[in-house]
């Protein structure tokens, strides 16, 4: 496989993969801010600009920090390099540049997510955007599904791959979310709001239930945690992506002989999560573990680029 053709894959499988949980992050952050019985407010949208990395982009565009404007951001705009809609834009340009190493549905998939959004200006009111999004990730579900019937090659494992350091870097974004996503004053943690803000986390990676299957305990911040970083049976999980990576790089290996760098540290990275506890986390820092966690992503993003000549 040509370099170019791998590196397409690659980025389609972390495009699609980036907006559906930009979706996600959205719909979470309209639910945090409306259902909760003493609505987060600004803060929660505040967060969701951290998480998805976009707080001082959007700084530049001038506009007041209003739940449209953000929605729309994080949506729609096209200068904004990470938003739904330039995400798809990229997937679906990398998608046309590769497709016959695509499956019909797969190519079919990401269209029909595109076109989705074409033409469109505005997100519109909670229940507008609310839907909007709900029809994305309905779109990316589909690829995803797709992605699973395709043939176990080469373009299987690239994409895979793609998507699998995606959602270890989004994942890590998102807990350490928490650490900036501050209670009003008068909030004690564990309480009401402090509750809401770990059960939207839980929501925006679908965790709700596996908490419950695999915790007797009410909800409690570092169990949240816990599932999170170091859980296997949660696919969101970091330690259940990095995985992900290494049987991916493995088989890409297997088939073209090209092993380095990317397997070195992803099997480090890997077994460090295996030997880490929670409670070796929060003595090391959530907050400064997380950001080791999103730094070692970016050092074996870059070494994919090199050992796949496509950095």
């Amino acid at each position: 496989m040509l370099s170019r053709t791998a590196n397409s894959l690659y980025w389609i499988g972390r495009y699609v993969e980036r907006a559906e949980f930009t979706a996600r992050l959205i719909e979470a952050t309209i639910r945090l801010d409306a259902l909760s019985a003493r609505p987060a407010g600004q803060g929660a949208w505040d967060s969701a600009l951290l998480v998805a990395a976009a707080d001082y982009d959007f700084g530049l565009t001038g506009e007041t920090r209003s739940p449209l404007a953000i929605s729309r951001y994080l949506t729609l705009a096209a200068a904004n390099p990470n938003s739904i809609r330039s995400c798809l834009d990229a997937a679906r340009s990398n998608a046309k540049s590769v497709r016959t190493a695509l499956s019909r549905d797969a190519w079919e998939a990401i269209n029909r997510a595109w076109l989705g959004l074409r033409g469109r200006a505005s997100t519109g009111g909670s229940q507008t955007t609310l839907s909007l999004v709900e029809q994305i990730r309905a779109e990316t579900r589909g690829f995803e599904g797709a992605l699973h019937r395709m043939l176990r090659n080469e373009a299987y494992s690239f994409l895979g791959l793609g998507a699998a350091m995606e959602r270890a870097d989004n994942t890590a974004r998102l807990i350490d979310v928490k650490y900036h996503l501050l209670l009003p004053e008068g909030e004690k943690v564990g309480g009401l709001i402090d509750r809401d803000q770990w059960t939207t986390i839980l929501h925006t990676v679908s965790a709700n239930t596996a908490y419950r299957w695999l915790y007797s305990q009410g909800l409690k911040p570092w169990l949240v945690a816990e599932l999170l970083c170091l859980k296997p049976e949660l696919p969101r999980s970091l330690i259940a992506s990095s995985e992900e990576v290494i049987m991916h790089l493995n088989a890409i290996g297997k088939r073209t002989g090209l092993q380095g760098e990317a397997d070195r540290l992803s099997r480090l990275r890997h077994n460090a999560l295996e030997r880490t506890t929670i409670d070796t986390i929060f003595a090391q820092g959530l907050h400064e573990w997380l950001t080791g966690f999103i730094y070692e992503n970016t050092r074996i993003h870059s070494a994919i680029g090199q050992q796949f000549r496509f950095g």
